[in-house]
């Protein structure tokens, strides 16, 4: 962070200010006693002068200026490192109120509760340590809700958040009755039976449908085969409402331990764009990737990119950690004011380096050139 120390004489201040660019950055505000004051913005010296100049009239619009003691202030290239940086040093100054002052709001899961002698899927917005499955992170609570009524119309998992005493004399419900639930409550179906549906389930997530679909795909084309062309049209049909059921999940929703992708944003190097690594659903620290040619000579992008991945040290993050920066990528990722460009891949052995090429330099633009 770059610092401005404020002294008694406030037009080196008018002066220093002046000096400021106005380009986007994360600042932190001091005063001579107390809590700081931290934001960020697109434009550093116009937002400082609004908070710091001496006013000609009163005002209700805050002024800092009698109070600020000393100004840091770091350049951002966009408004996702604003974002992550202006998260990291609202924790580290205000660690029991950050959440609120960020408005950081979790993001919705779907989750397969496996602690359950009768697993269940339900909706959740936080991470935890218990054994289970997260679906996520989804755009919102009712996109979540959509995703998750029509999968299970798929399956014969119980939809009853009870925890179940099975018994021939449970009334049970219409999901059974409509034979869309194996009734485990009603003892039609033991724990091991019912497992086995869970673990197709919990497959059909793992891979993002993949299973299922190529289940069905083997039954169609066998029965087409042997003639039975009725039976293959109806797994035809039953193919279709799979992949109708796949489009409702939101662009960044997936097993999150399988949730691996880089977001690519500027930098404020001219020669440079910055990285954001997610790996298995854990925040990595961010690199900055260079293509300035050295002695006329251009290097390589793609290769230049692998040596960049392979220097990404995995890391594990706490529950909390790793929940609060997944919310920061979805609120980005999300939002009207995303900048920048995010790549999944199904792991960092299978990363698609042609894609990722092209992704840098969409970002990069003109500067690439």
């Amino acid at each position: 962070m770059t610092a401005i120390e404020i002294g008694a004489d406030l037009s080196l201040l008018d002066a220093a200010l002046e000096a400021l660019p106005n380009t986007p950055a994360v600042f932190v505000l001091w005063p001579a006693e107390g809590e700081p004051y931290i934001s960020k913005t697109t434009l550093l010296r116009r937002r400082l002068l609004r908070l710091l100049r001496e006013r000609s009239q009163p005002s209700r619009l805050l002024n800092l200026r009698h109070t600020a003691r000393r100004i840091e202030y770091r350049l951002t290239g966009s408004a996702f490192e604003s974002a992550v940086l202006l998260y990291e040093l609202t924790r580290r100054h205000f660690p029991e109120t950050y959440l609120d002052l960020l408005k950081l709001r979790m993001p919705p899961y779907v989750k397969i509760v496996l602690n359950n002698e009768f697993p269940r899927s339900h909706i959740t917005t936080h991470l935890a340590r218990t054994p289970g499955l997260y679906f996520g992170p989804f755009r919102s609570r009712a996109s979540a809700e959509r995703f998750e009524a029509s999968y299970l119309d798929l399956f014969q998992m119980r939809r009853c958040q009870e925890d179940l005493s099975p018994s021939p004399q449970h009334p049970g419900c219409i999901y059974g009755e409509m034979a869309m639930c194996l009734r485990p409550c009603q003892q039609v179906v033991g724990p091991t039976e019912y497992a086995g549906e869970v673990s197709r389930v919990v497959e059909f997530l793992h891979t993002d449908g993949r299973s299922h679909l190529a289940a069905i795909e083997h039954s169609r084309d066998r029965l087409s085969e042997e003639m039975r062309f009725e039976d293959a049209a109806r797994q035809h049909k039953r193919f279709e409402k799979v992949q109708e059921v796949l489009k409702l999940r939101d662009e960044l929703a997936r097993d999150i331990n399988r949730l691996n992708g880089v977001a690519v944003t500027r930098s404020l190097a001219r020669d440079a764009v910055e990285m954001w690594f997610v790996r298995e659903g854990n925040w990595q620290q961010p690199q900055r990737f260079d293509f300035e040619i050295h002695e006329g000579k251009p290097v390589s992008l793609d290769r230049k990119l692998r040596d960049t991945f392979s220097a990404v040290t995995p890391r594990k993050l706490t529950v909390r950690e790793r929940q609060e920066y997944l919310a920061l990528l979805a609120r980005w990722y999300y939002s009207s004011w995303r900048d920048g460009e995010w790549l999944p891949f199904e792991s960092f052995t299978e990363i698609p380096y042609r894609k990722l090429v092209n992704a840098v330099s969409r970002v990069a633009g003109p500067r690439i050139q």
